[in-house]
């Protein structure tokens, strides 16, 4: 449990025990607070600690042993903070959350879903040395006679002042497919591996969604001192005259639009109520849940890629008008959601459609800017899924030759 306090209105400065993740709106009391709240506890730790916050809605401000360490905005998306030194003992963590309506947070505003607030989502904390890893990831290319090409890539930090020295290695279904000496620079860096090729494995499906582990590891004089373990699948997504096709085969997509919401925990729903929803999903018959509109937890992910049912995913911009749009703040903001998207979340191999701004000013040329900028940006992140968005405009619509699938939204009884 941690300590909740409020900053304004009348229960400012008052103090309860809350669990994370969860949404503040579900608090007794709070089904209408908004404004500023701190969340706070402890952790025991010593030297480079690396804290991940799944999501925070909308703006977080992030204070280790009273200094802040880091801030973000985006309600639905990952971010870390790195801290180096810490002396061996008990620590203090607060997490300063805003969930209120601001000009700043361009992609937040009264909707017809509600906007929590809160650290909704998991927080994470590791012990790390100098260099670690920061995600892998793996990209099937192509499948001929049982033999898969892949390319890998993977990224390092280094949080000295000079460059490290380690040996890379990584296996994936259990295959060992690279051993090579790095030398990073202080920072991020990543390495990217080609033509990589893994034998005997069973391509991912909706009736058989095999998958299979990812591990890389960072080692010294032969002793491992940082890896990161994940999974994957192999599948190829491809669109082709007219159809989108899954390992060749074509799809017949039969599915629902889905908001992250419950009437007890608000967005921040426990894994067994995801559960609960993705058996009724496939009960109904359908294969296929578009994450409308913004990214989804990780957890809800892990199931698709279990249970073989297709996700569209999209970032987080729904019904925004051309004035919404030329918020200075709009197309930075949006396109950080989409690269911290695709970064996170790209060996789920249930992902099969990249989308963005659900019915926003498709209609006009400073949309067209919009649509335009943020499809060469998912492309250049990923070229090995297609993409989508929602269009409302119908005759009046000028983006629909920028994605791979043009998708409509109709009313015919709303």
């Amino acid at each position: 449990l941690w300590d909740f306090t409020t900053a304004e209105g009348e229960y400012a400065g008052k103090t309860q025990k809350v669990m994370v993740p969860s949404c503040l709106e579900t608090y007794p009391g709070f089904g209408n607070y908004r404004g500023l709240a701190d969340y706070e506890t402890t952790f025991e730790a010593q030297g480079n600690v690396r804290l991940e916050f799944k999501g925070v809605s909308h703006f977080a401000r992030v204070f280790i042993d009273g200094r802040e360490t880091a801030s973000h905005y985006g309600s639905y998306t990952p971010f870390s903070v790195c801290v180096t030194g810490l002396a061996a003992g008990t620590h203090t963590l607060k997490v300063a959350v805003d969930n209120a309506f601001r000009d700043e947070y361009s992609l937040d505003f009264p909707n017809d879903y509600m906007s929590y607030g809160g650290i909704s989502r998991g927080v994470c904390l590791d012990e790390i040395g100098e260099l670690f890893l920061q995600w892998v990831h793996i990209t099937p290319l192509k499948e001929e006679n049982g033999v898969w090409t892949v390319r890998a890539e993977v990224s390092v930090r280094n949080l000295a002042e000079s460059a490290g020295c380690a040996l890379l290695s990584l296996s994936l279904a259990g295959q060992e497919l690279i051993s090579s000496q790095i030398s990073p620079a202080p920072g991020e860096q990543s390495y990217t591996f080609e033509n990589l090729t893994v034998t005997g494995v069973t391509p991912w499906s909706m009736e058989s969604p095999v998958l299979y582990p990812i591990q890389a590891r960072l080692s010294q004089d032969g002793q491992v001192f940082d890896d990161l373990i994940d999974r994957t699948g192999f599948r190829l997504v491809q669109v082709q005259d007219s159809r989108i096709l899954l390992n060749g085969r074509p799809v017949r997509i039969k599915g629902f639009c889905s908001h992250e919401d419950h009437p007890h925990f608000g967005c921040a729903l426990p894994a067994e109520a995801i559960a609960s929803d993705l058996q009724l999903v496939r009960d109904l018959g359908a294969n296929s849940i578009r994450t409308s509109h913004y990214p989804n937890d990780e957890l809800f992910l892990d199931m698709c890629d279990e249970m073989g049912i297709l996700v569209w995913e999209e970032n987080h911009a729904r019904g925004l008008s051309e004035e919404q749009m030329r918020n200075p703040f709009f197309e930075p903001q949006c396109e950080e959601v989409i690269r911290a998207m695709i970064t996170a979340h790209y060996n789920h191999p249930s992902i099969y459609i990249w989308g963005i701004l659900n019915e926003c000013a498709s209609d006009t040329a400073l949309g067209r800017e919009c649509y335009q900028a943020q499809f060469s940006l998912i492309r250049s992140l990923d070229l090995s899924r297609p993409v989508s968005y929602a269009s409302c405009k119908y005759n009046a619509d000028i983006c629909q030759d920028l994605p791979y699938i043009c998708s409509w939204n109709m009313y015919p009884y709303w």
